[in-house]
């Protein structure tokens, strides 16, 4: 990643890839990303962001509190789920150590839906986790997720964006589709036009 590193959501990063609406674990892996200039962000760096990126995905809730750990932890799960996706991506072996972890996440917390009972809503299914475990169970459906993901009919459509140096991923969700948000497709136009001119008038 870059020098300069930034953790505002609202200034630096980029809308979510195509896809990143169908797949938590996409949008997960591209909360770190490399921007033009030596630019970077992780919305993970601390447990405010970690925790505000879980909310915003439907992954916590309110009691829960995040510390240091909790947020290298999710750091940790990023970079191997985004090992995968590269692997994936590039038709390589994925690393063992990525495939471990992604297998403890997935076994960390029961998985099955608990049926559960109340006067107002009658039977429903939900996730019986303790505060505690928390980061677990998040983790545990991020985990999920990813392997759904790479394991799926949209596995073949997943991609790196092609517009250096970001390093984010997609669904190529349109055939011609290669970036990841609009600011690198306009980034790689305009490269694309200067090697032309340069070409032309060389």
């Amino acid at each position: 990643m870059g020098d300069t590193l930034a953790t505002e959501t609202t200034q630096s990063a980029l809308p979510p890839a195509p896809g990143a609406d169908g797949y938590r674990s996409l949008d997960f892996a591209d909360t770190a990303a490399t921007l033009p200039a030596g630019q970077s962000y992780d919305l993970l760096a601390t447990p405010e962001s970690a925790m505000r990126w879980l909310a915003a995905h439907d992954l916590t809730t309110p009691d829960v509190k995040l510390y240091d750990v909790c947020a290298q932890r999710m750091r940790t799960l990023r970079a191997h789920v985004r090992a995968l996706f590269a692997a994936r991506v590039d038709a390589t072996a994925p690393p063992g150590e990525s495939l471990h972890a992604v297998n403890e996440a997935l076994t960390a917390v029961p998985t099955a839906p608990l049926l559960a009972w109340d006067g107002a809503g009658g039977l429903r299914r939900v996730q019986a986790h303790p505060t505690d475990r928390a980061v677990n169970h998040a983790l545990a459906t991020l985990a999920a997720d990813a392997a759904d993901l790479l394991t799926g009919s949209d596995a073949g459509i997943l991609a790196a964006c092609g517009s250096p140096p970001c390093d984010r991923f997609l669904l190529r969700t349109h055939g011609r589709r290669h970036w990841c948000s609009t600011r690198c497709g306009d980034r790689a136009r305009a490269a694309r036009a200067y090697a032309r001119r340069s070409s032309a008038s060389g």
